[in-house]
C-alpha cells in the first residue's frame, strides 16, 4: 500500500485545512517545493497536491507552484486536484508532468465531464468523492448533495477513471483515525483501486488498513499527521510494506 503525502496549497503556501474550512488553516510551510523535497527523501513514491484556492474559485491558482514541484521530481508520479473544470486545465498539468488529474466538483455536478476526459486522456483521470454519511459533498465540501457514493463510483469505473480517491469529510484534519468500515465498503463495490483519505492518525491506521488491501484499498493519503508528527512518514510506508509483502507471502501458501 502506497502512503501518499498531502501537499495542500493557499495562496501559495503548503496548509492544512480542518474539514476543509478555508478560516481554519495551520501553515506548514511557505516552501511547498522544499515541502515536495522532504517526502520524497522520506521515501514517498506518489504525492498528492491539492489547489484549495482553485476548489473554491472553480479554476487552478495555485498552477506556479504545482509546476515547480512537477519540474523539480520528474520522476515522481504527482495527482493533482482542486478547480479543475476543463480539457485544458488537464492538458496543461499533463504536458507539466503530473501524472493523474483529480476531478471532484464536477465530476458530480456534469457527470458526462469524467468520461470525456477519460476518452481523451485514458489511464490519467481519478475521480475524488469527498462524503459524510454516504453522500457526496461539492464545492470544497461547502455544499452536500443527494448522491449515493457508491453509486457514483460505480458510474466513473464504467467511464474508465483509473482510481477513486474517497474522503471522509468528517474525519478529514481531525486525527480521529481513518474510515475503515467506510473505505472498505466502497472498494468491495468496485474493481478499481480505492485511495483512503482523511482521518489517517497513527500507525495504527496504517495497520488497519494494510489488513484490507487485498480489497482494493491501494493508497493512503496523509496531511496533518504528519505535518504534526503523529505519524513518521518513513516508517509509515516501510511498515506498510512490510504487512503487505506478508500479505503477499501468505497469498502465495494458500495457493
Amino acid at each position: 500500500m502506497l502512503l501518499i503525502p498531502a501537499i495542500d496549497l493557499k495562496d501559495g503556501k503548503c496548509v492544512r485545512l480542518r474539514q476543509g474550512r478555508m478560516s481554519d488553516e495551520t501553515v506548514f510551510s511557505d516552501d511547498p517545493v522544499a515541502m515536495a523535497g522532504r517526502w520524497v527523501e522520506a521515501g514517498a513514491r506518489r504525492l498528492h497536491i491539492v489547489d484549495l484556492n482553485g476548489a473554491f474559485a472553480g479554476e487552478p491558482v495555485n498552477t506556479g507552484v504545482v509546476h515547480e514541484i512537477a519540474a523539480a521530481y520528474p520522476d515522481l508520479p504527482i495527482q493533482i486536484g482542486g478547480g479543475i473544470r476543463d480539457e485544458d486545465t488537464v492538458q496543461t498539468y499533463l504536458d507539466a508532468g503530473v501524472q493523474y488529474v483529480i476531478i471532484g466538483t464536477k465530476a458530480v455536478s456534469a457527470p458526462h465531464f469524467v468520461n470525456d476526459l477519460c476518452l481523451e486522456f485514458p489511464g490519467h483521470v481519478i475521480v475524488g468523492l469527498d462524503a459524510k454519511d454516504g453522500k457526496v459533498a461539492i464545492d470544497g465540501w461547502s455544499k452536500l448533495s443527494k448522491h449515493d457514493v457508491i453509486d457514483m463510483a460505480k458510474h466513473f469505473e464504467q467511464d474508465g477513471v483509473v482510481a477513486i480517491v474517497y474522503t471522509d469529510i468528517g474525519r478529514d484534519g481531525m486525527m480521529t483515525g481513518v474510515n475503515v468500515e467506510s473505505t472498505l465498503k466502497l472498494a468491495q463495490a468496485i474493481n478499481i483501486p480505492v485511495i483512503a483519505s482523511g482521518g489517517i492518525t497513527n500507525m495504527d491506521d496504517i495497520r488497519a488498513l494494510c489488513a484490507v488491501t487485498d480489497e482494493g484499498i491501494m493508497g493512503a493519503i496523509t496531511g496533518r499527521a504528519i505535518y504534526e508528527g503523529t505519524l513518521d512518514f518513513a516508517e509509515g510506508q516501510k511498515l506498510a510494506d512490510k504487512l503487505s509483502a506478508s500479505d503477499e507471502e501468505r497469498g502465495t501458501r494458500d495457493e
